[in-house]
C-alpha cells in the first residue's frame, strides 16, 4: 500500500474521543475501533493485517519509535506524543499510552493496545522542535547520533523520555483516570 504525500492540514480530534488499537508483537494491526478508522480514513479491511507504521508520519523522528519498541518489549508502559498520518495526507497529533498484553502460561507479551487520545496542544508545542532537530540529526548523522542527542536531551533535563511526556502534557489526574478507565474497557489486565 503506497504511503499518501503529506499534506500541511491538521485533523482536530475530539478531545472526549479516544482512538485505540490492538497489535501482535511485531506492531501488526489486529484490532481497530471505529473513531481511529474514522480519523485515519482507512477501513477495518484496509487496517487489519497491516504494520502499524501504515500511519506514521514522516516528520515522526526514527528514534522515538526505537525508544518506544525498546520500552513495549520490555513489557513496560510507556506514553509518547505522535504525529500520525491519515489516508489523505492531513495529519493529526496523538498521546499514545501503550499496554503490552501476556500469555497466561508462558508471561510471553502476545499483544499491544495503543490508547490514543487528542495531544494537549502545549505539549506539541514544546516536542515539536525536539522532533524537527532530531529529524535534521538523523539525516546527517543516523538513528545512533539522534539517539545520543534525545539522551543528552533527556539528562540534562534530568528526566526520562516517559516522565518529560508526563511533564509537558501534564498527565495527571482526570486524564490519568480516564486513560485507566478506557484500559478497563478495553480488557488490559496490566
Amino acid at each position: 500500500m503506497q504511503k499518501p504525500q503529506p499534506l500541511n492540514r491538521e485533523i482536530q480530534l475530539d478531545s472526549k474521543r479516544y482512538i485505540v488499537s490492538k497489535t501482535d508483537p511485531r506492531g501488526v494491526i489486529t484490532f481497530a475501533n471505529d473513531y481511529f478508522m474514522e480519523v485515519c480514513g482507512y477501513s477495518k479491511e484496509e487496517l487489519i493485517g497491516q504494520p502499524h507504521n501504515i500511519v506514521r508520519h514522516p516528520d515522526m523522528p526514527k528514534i522515538v519509535f526505537k525508544v518506544m519498541w525498546d520500552r513495549i518489549n520490555q513489557g513496560k508502559n510507556i506514553k509518547a506524543i505522535v504525529k500520525n498520518l491519515a489516508k489523505d495526507g492531513r495529519y493529526y497529533w496523538v498521546m499514545t499510552d501503550f499496554e503490552p498484553t501476556y500469555d497466561a502460561l508462558t508471561h510471553r507479551i502476545t499483544a499491544h493496545t495503543a490508547y490514543r487520545r487528542a495531544a494537549p496542544r502545549k505539549a506539541i508545542e514544546q516536542i515539536e522542535p525536539i522532533y524537527q532537530k532530531l529529524i535534521e540529526i538523523e539525516k546527517d548523522g543516523g538513528i545512533r547520533a539522534s539517539g545520543e542527542f534525545l539522551e543528552n536531551f533527556l539528562e540534562l533535563n534530568h528526566t526520562s523520555y516517559n516522565d518529560y511526556i508526563d511533564k509537558i502534557s501534564e498527565y495527571k489526574g482526570l486524564t490519568k483516570l480516564f486513560f485507566e478507565a478506557m484500559k478497563k474497557i478495553f480488557g488490559s489486565k496490566n
